[in-house]
């Protein structure tokens, strides 16, 4: 013999009023978040200034190779940069081809007249970093960009 008993209802009574609006956790779809973006700095200055300094670490790698005259630099530079290549000339002897494979410009300012720039290059099966700092400066024929410093790791 089975015996049915009833079950004690355990939901709640249902409201008739309006729901309350919850705030989605995610953002809908097409929905841009808000983020508060750094001013941008000008981009044709900026693809100058890396197409300046890959010609300038590329002209830099090809003298420590000995691959160009120390002269070549002279222009690229400024004057106290060209001098203190020498060293790194030197301890190069009988090494390999340096090829620069990477390479990333930052600007610095507002103006677009400079940008901090980090390269990687390889030589022998090892790769190694060559940061510089570019400039525009004004010379008799105008504005030209000059690397102002740099550092060979």
């Amino acid at each position: 013999m089975s015996c049915v008993v009833p079950v004690v209802d355990y939901e709640p009574p249902v409201l008739h009023s309006a729901p309350e609006r919850v705030r989605p956790l995610r953002p809908r779809a097409g929905a841009v978040p808000r983020r508060p973006t750094p001013a941008p700095a000008p981009a044709a200055p900026l693809r100058a200034a890396a197409g300046f300094a890959d010609a300038a670490l590329r002209r830099v790698l090809e003298v420590i190779d000995r691959r160009r005259s120390l002269a070549q630099l002279k222009p690229l530079l400024a004057a106290g940069l060209v001098d203190s290549l020498l060293p790194a000339i030197a301890r190069q002897e009988g090494r390999g081809a340096a090829q620069l494979r990477r390479l990333r410009v930052q600007p610095v300012g507002t103006t677009g007249s400079a940008a901090e720039v980090a390269a990687a290059y390889s030589r022998d099966g090892r790769t190694h970093a060559i940061a510089c700092r570019v400039e525009q400066v004004p010379t008799a024929a105008g504005v030209r960009w000059q690397v102002v410093a740099l550092h060979i790791g």
